[in-house]
């Protein structure tokens, strides 16, 4: 059984900069995309971004595209997820997800396309 475990989740100014992490254990993830996405009070989940099993391919929502930088370390069985120049629209719980798929092609948006989801940490991001 796979366990995600996010952490770095915190209450941050405007404009500031917070990096996630997610630590799989139970098993190696190294050839399962993993993604990151966010549910804001009210609102549906929604996908941040994803990043491919090899770490050559990524995907972000428009939203966050040159804000965010996801990233992997396959050796450590972690994903990161590097947050800049924090909007309060940001402000969300933040959830790391694997892929259900092994070997996908390319990092993909769709929920039902993850089927290990952490716990999810706060980013809370005041104006």
């Amino acid at each position: 059984q796979v366990q995600l475990v996010e952490s770095g989740g915190d209450l941050v100014q405007a404009g500031d900069s917070l990096r996630l992490s997610c630590a799989a254990s139970g098993r190696t993830l190294s050839t399962y995309g993993l993604g990151w996405f966010r549910q804001a009070p009210g609102k549906e989940r929604e996908f941040v971004a994803g990043i491919k099993w090899s770490g050559d391919g990524t995907l972000y929502a428009d939203s966050v595209k040159g804000r965010f930088t996801i990233s992997r370390d396959n050796a450590e069985n972690t994903v990161s997820l590097q947050m800049n120049s924090l909007k309060p629209e940001d402000t969300a719980v933040y959830y790391c997800a694997a892929d259900r798929l092994r070997y996908r092609s390319s990092p993909i948006a769709t929920s039902k396309a993850y089927n290990y989801w952490g716990q999810g940490t706060q980013v809370t991001v005041s104006s």
